[in-house]
This record gives C-alpha cells, sequence and structure tokens, in this order.
C-alpha cells in the first residue's frame, strides 16, 4: 500500500503531542467562553416588536413614541366580566382593583387608566401602560404583577384576565423560559441513546457526546457576543442553534468515525489510520458544512430581525461544530484508541466486505430495475407535494401557543363585552400637527374603526389611538391595516404613520412573504454552485438539487397532512415554509454529499456502475444513522410549547428520513445508474468513460473482424 502525503488536518492533529494539544486548546477556548455562555439565554429578545424590519412603518412609529411626553409604552388590559352583570357590587369590585394598581409601586407601570364599562354591562377594561424601556424581565414582571393584583378580592361570578400588547409579549418570553434547558437536556439524552444503539458501546458513546458538548458550550459564548453586539437573537434562534450544533455534530461526528474505523482495519497504527480518514471523509464534512453554512449566511439579507439573526448564529455555530468534529474529536479517538470502541475493537485484517451487506443487495436491486426505480419514487414523492395545497398561514400571536396562556383567554374575555380591537388599539402618528384635525375624521370614517382615541402631542408629531373592529391578534385586523393606511394618507398625505402591534405584525408578514422570494433563488443557487465546486461536474449537482427540492415539497406536503388529520393545528406561521426550505435543503444535500462524494473518489477507479454500488455499500449504514440522529434531534423541538417550533421540528425530521431513506438511498442511485457516466459531464471523468467506451468498441469490432 502507497502511503500518501497527509492532509493539513492530518498533520495537525494525528501525532502523539499533537493530540493533547488540540485537546488543551478547546479545553482552553471552553473554560474562556463559559461565563458569556451562560448569559445567553439573558441576551435574547423575545419581545414581537424586536422581530420587525428596520424599514417597516410600525418601526417608524415605534421609535417616535420614545420622545412623546408618554413614552414608549406597552398596555396591559385588564379585562373583567361577569355574564350575569357587573352591578354596583362589581363595579365597586373593579374600581378597588384600579386602586390596588395604582397604589402598588410596580415598577414600569404608569398610572392605570380609568375603568371602561361596556354598554351592556357585563364587562370593564382597564388599561396600565407599562414603560419597560426595551427590558423584557421588567415587563414580565409588571404584567406578573398586574395579574396577582386583578384577581384578589373579586365576588362570584365577576372573572379578570390581563391581556393586550403587553400580556401577549410577558406570554411569549415565559414560552422561552429554560427552553435551552429543556432542549439540551431532551437532545443530550436522545443523542446518547442513539449513540449508544449505534455503535454498541458502553464507552465510545462519549467521545462524540463530549465533542458536541464542548462545541455547544463556545457556539454559547460566540452567540452572546453577537448579541451584545447588535445581533438579534431570540428564543427560537437559540433553540434551532442548540438543535443545529447537536444534529450536525453528530451528523459529522459518525461519517469521521465511520471512516477511521475502516481504515483501523487496514493499518495497524491508528496515527495513520486517522490521517488517511481526515484526507478521505474531511472534505466531504467539510463541503457539507460548508454548504450548511452557506445556506444560513443566505438569511442575513432577510429584512425579518429574526430571521436576519439566525443566519449568522446558524452558520457560526455549524463552523464552530465542524471544526470541533475535525480537531477535537480526532485528538479524542487518537487519546481513547481502538480500545474506546469496545466491546467491537477493530482489528487488523477482520475486514467485513460490505458486498454481501443490505445496501450492497438494495443497490443491486436498483440497478436491474433503475428507471421503474427512479420514476416510481418520483411518483410517490410528487404525490406527498399535493399536500402542500393545504398550506395556510393564519397561525397568529394569538394561537401560536400549545396550550392555554391568559393573554389569549383574557382577548377572549374581552371581545364578550367590548369590540375585539381594545385589546390592542392602533397607533396612528401624525408628522405635520396642523393635519391632525382631518387625520382624526378620516380615521373616525375609515371602515373597521369602532373607535378613535383622545390625540398626543410630542416632538414628532401627534399620535392617537384608533380600535379597530377585528381581533387585533387575526388576519382580518392584519388585512385591516393596509386600507387603513391608504384611507389615511388620501386625506393628508404622506404625513401619517400606522402602527401598534397589529401593524407590526401585519408588516412582519409582509416581509416573510419578501424574503421568501428572494432567498429560496439566492439558497438554490449558492446551493448548487458548492456542489458544483465540490463534484466537478454540471449534470450531478442539477440532479442532486432537483431530488432535494421534491424531497422538501414532499416533506412539506406530508407534514402538512398530518398536521391537519392528527395534530388540527390552527395554521402554520408565514416564515415555516422559508425555514423548513433552508433547513431541508441545507441538511437534505448533505447526505447527498456524502454519497456522491464517495462514488465519485471511487469512479476515479471504477467505472460509475460500479463506483455507485460500491459507494452506497459503504456508506449507507452510517449516512442512515447520521439522518436517524438528525431528524431525532429536530424531532425534539416538538417539545416546546410553540406550535411554529413544533411544525419546524416535525417537518425537518420527516423531511430528513425522507432524504436518508428514500432520496439518497434509492432515488440518486436510480437516477446515477441511469445516467450512466454522463452524470459528471463535463468534468474528465464524463470524458475518461467515454474513451473508455470508445476503445471498447474499437477492441469488440477487431476482435469480431478476426473471427470472419
Amino acid at each position: 500500500m502507497t502511503t500518501q502525503r497527509p492532509t493539513f488536518l492530518g498533520r495537525l492533529v494525528a501525532g502523539r503531542r499533537r493530540r493533547l494539544l488540540i485537546l488543551g486548546l478547546w479545553l482552553l477556548l471552553t473554560l474562556a467562553l463559559g461565563p458569556l455562555a451562560g448569559r445567553f439565554e439573558g441576551v435574547q429578545r423575545n419581545e414581537p416588536s424586536s422581530f420587525l424590519p428596520g424599514d417597516a412603518e410600525s418601526v417608524a412609529v415605534l421609535e417616535a413614541s420614545k420622545d412623546f411626553p408618554s413614552g414608549e409604552l406597552t398596555p396591559a388590559i385588564a379585562a373583567f366580566r361577569d355574564p350575569a352583570g357587573l352591578g354596583a357590587e362589581g363595579r365597586t369590585a373593579v374600581e378597588r382593583r384600579r386602586t390596588a394598581i395604582a397604589e402598588a409601586g410596580i415598577e414600569g407601570a404608569r398610572p392605570p387608566s380609568p375603568v371602561a364599562f361596556s354598554e351592556d354591562g357585563t364587562g370593564a377594561v382597564i388599561a396600565v401602560p407599562i414603560d419597560a424601556e426595551g427590558d423584557a424581565d421588567v415587563l414580565v414582571a409588571a404584567v406578573d404583577d398586574v395579574r396577582d393584583i386583578v384577581r384578589e378580592g373579586l365576588g362570584p361570578g365577576l372573572e379578570a384576565r390581563v391581556t393586550g400588547p403587553a400580556g401577549f409579549s410577558a406570554d411569549a418570553t415565559r414560552a422561552f423560559e429554560g427552553i435551552n434547558s429543556t432542549l439540551l437536556f431532551v437532545t443530550a439524552g436522545l443523542v446518547f441513546v442513539l449513540l449508544v444503539l449505534i455503535y454498541r458501546s458502553p464507552v465510545f458513546w462519549l467521545l462524540p457526546l463530549l465533542t458536541v458538548v464542548i462545541a455547544e458550550s463556545v457556539v454559547r459564548g460566540i452567540g452572546t457576543l453577537l448579541a451584545e453586539a447588535g445581533l438579534v437573537i431570540n428564543g427560537q434562534t437559540g433553540g434551532i442553534l442548540l438543535v443545529l450544533v447537536f444534529g450536525a455534530g453528530t451528523d459529522y461526528a459518525l461519517l469521521l468515525t465511520a471512516r477511521y474505523r475502516e481504515e483501523l482495519l487496514l493499518v495497524e497504527d491508528k496515527y495513520e489510520a486517522m490521517r488517511v480518514a481526515l484526507r478521505n471523509a474531511g472534505p466531504a464534512i467539510a463541503a457539507s458544512a460548508g454548504t450548511v453554512v452557506a445556506a444560513l449566511l443566505c438569511l442575513s439579507f432577510a429584512s425579518v430581525n429574526s430571521t436576519a439573526g439566525l443566519g449568522p448564529v446558524g452558520a457560526m455555530g455549524v463552523a464552530v461544530t465542524a471544526a470541533a468534529m475535525l480537531t477535537l474529536l480526532p485528538a479524542l479517538l487518537l487519546i481513547g484508541g481502538r480500545r474506546a470502541f469496545w466491546p467491537f475493537v477493530p482489528r487488523v485484517g477482520a475486514v467485513h466486505s460490505p458486498d454481501s451487506g443490505f445496501w450492497s443487495r438494495l443497490g443491486r436491486a436498483i440497478d436491474r430495475r433503475r428507471r421503474t426505480a427512479w420514476i416510481a419514487t418520483t411518483l410517490a414523492l410528487a404525490a406527498l407535494a399535493l399536500g402542500t395545497l393545504g398550506l395556510d398561514d393564519d397561525l397568529t400571536t394569538a394561537n401560536s401557543f400549545r396550550g392555554s396562556v391568559e393573554s389569549v383567554q383574557g382577548q377572549q374575555l374581552l371581545e364578550r363585552s367590548f369590540p375585539a380591537g381594545e385589546g390592542a388599539p392602533t397607533v396612528v402618528l401624525v408628522t405635520d400637527p396642523g393635519k391632525t384635525d382631518t387625520a382624526l375624521e378620516a380615521a373616525r370614517s375609515a371602515d373597521g374603526v369602532t373607535r378613535v382615541g383622545q390625540p398626543e402631542r410630542g416632538e414628532p408629531g401627534t399620535r392617537f389611538d384608533v380600535v379597530l373592529e377585528e381581533d387585533p391578534f387575526d388576519e382580518a385586523a392584519f388585512a385591516a391595516i393596509e386600507p387603513l393606511r391608504r384611507d389615511l394618507r388620501a386625506a393628508v398625505g404622506d404625513a401619517v404613520l400606522v402602527g401598534g402591534a397589529t401593524a407590526e405584525e401585519a408588516d412582519l408578514r409582509t416581509a416573510v412573504e419578501r424574503d421568501t422570494k428572494l432567498l429560496i433563488p439566492l439558497v438554490l443557487l449558492v446551493v448548487l454552485g458548492i456542489l458544483v465546486l465540490l463534484l466537478r461536474s454540471v449534470v450531478a449537482p442539477v440532479m442532486l438539487m432537483a431530488t432535494v427540492v421534491l424531497s422538501f415539497l414532499a416533506a412539506l406536503g406530508g407534514s402538512l397532512l398530518l398536521f391537519e388529520v392528527v395534530a388540527d393545528f390552527p395554521g402554520e406561521d408565514p416564515s415555516y415554509p422559508l425555514f423548513a426550505f433552508i433547513f431541508l435543503v441545507a441538511l437534505g444535500v448533505d447526505y447527498n454529499i456524502f454519497l456522491m462524494a464517495r462514488v465519485r473518489e471511487e469512479a476515479l477507479v471504477l467505472p460509475t456502475r460500479e463506483a455507485m454500488l460500491k459507494g452506497l455499500a459503504v456508506t449507507g449504514g452510517v449516512i442512515t444513522s447520521a439522518g436517524i440522529v438528525l431528524a431525532g434531534t429536530f424531532s425534539v423541538l416538538a417539545v416546546l410549547p410553540l406550535v411554529a417550533l413544533t411544525q419546524l421540528g416535525i417537518t425537518v425530521a420527516f423531511g430528513v428520513l425522507l432524504d436518508t431513506l428514500v432520496v439518497r438511498s434509492i432515488l440518486v442511485p436510480a437516477l446515477t445508474f441511469d445516467l450512466g457516466d454522463r452524470v459528471w459531464w463535463p468534468s474528465a471523468l464524463s470524458r475518461r468513460a467515454a474513451s473508455r467506451a470508445t476503445r471498447a468498441e474499437a477492441a469488440a469490432h477487431l476482435t469480431g473482424g478476426d473471427r470472419t
């Protein structure tokens, strides 16, 4: 066997002293970033307004509110109702609750508004403005205090709940509390179980899991630095980041370890085995990580702050994790030696031929029915994709929680006695004070408006509240924002802006739609470019991208059918298709990279058909294991109390399994068998294959001529 020159990674890691140096450097990095890692949850921003694009009209209203005498206030709405009528006793009880709130000295709470009683005499509301100055902890504590006060001393039959923008923000922030701890324990436990089952060793699981945990700690520390530098990171980003690190990290660990174990069966020196493993598996892992990093970085171009924040943070997480798997894990494997695989210790000469295994038999079966296999598989995936016709983006702030929360209960209570819009009035800002009266008249006559509040003057102009007839967190209210803006501008021109909670969510949905149209084609082009560079071909990358997109549509359609039949979710978040696409395309193409990179390696010495058979045989088991681990880690998102994250976790898990078990195992091999050597066009491999076919044809012709 000819010894090839080791790569940079092999020289960096595979040595007696260098392995200890690498381990020491990672431990020092972990200790240095440890205090920052512990603050990661504290720098997250979960209030809905933090997600908004900077150029949104509602953001301009939000910014201008700081220069009004009353400041930037978020109202908590205390709603009271007695179906039998409040009566004198009920009215007195509500007034006492208002007095108690005013005298409680709640941090951030301004004096409550006078009690407003409903026309039918069954309900009452008190608005408690909260000035949290962007501090989510202050807002949550203030809402909790108001909730405690309004429940005290109520007579029988009188209900009270606290809702409004402050109530919804507090409940959203509360939903993310402990999210990282929950995900960490559940994900680590799941990965532990899967690693033990895969390696069937009571010892070996510790090495990849320890590497992932160290990488996750470093990622959290860097994430804190990015947030403190101004990047918007929320609980959703933090949860997805943790799942990405554990899922992708375990995948890379499985692939490197499988190749290392394969080499341990061929050479005695473990350092040489690691150098060969890094030389052969390292490029595929780096290309896989690079694909995910590039796809996530595309999110940086999003106008929605939370989406743009996920891009660099997620890319950083995958990059750090890949670096750990290509440096720290090899160091740990070399320190552990062959004994780490106990009781199935790899010995030189104990080579198990993959030609007799399941994946080899599957490859030969697909080869015999190649065209039937890819046509049937394509039709089955296309049938699942029809489920995308049921996509419904009706998921809103009001129905995004799994289970019941007080802000939703309060909004429902309020709607029984008042116009639904009282829970979160829309804010109108008139920048030209001379046009205030005209704007007020236009607002009063606008469709869907039930009440216009008193104007307040400040440095930016004049602002006043507008109460809409519809639920402020419902699709109908979002749709009413643009007509309201048109009516007001028709009256006063560009000297008017519309903001508030309803306008903020309407602007957010518009921005998500714009981001989806921009980012999906961008990600496709970037991933296609990486595949072209990796495989040095055009046909193979186009084929792989087509299969991944089909798999994404099938996963999306199948998930939507599942949601409708089993879960009965109220709808999907507007960003759900975009996030599902990013993760399924970036992560789904990984398995095609792992397979086709090995096939191309084998195709350097074998015809394409034999190269695919061998590539599928030697990678089938490890890629399937990696897919199961990644699907398992993303499915952990389903334990969280938010519908959007549950849906995303289920869809990505389902899509990864489709990619692993169907696309990579059947569709891609069948298409490669059918295309043959053309799959490498226009690289030298396709020309060499054509030349070989020409020589064989000439030889056959000459042989035939001799016989005649």
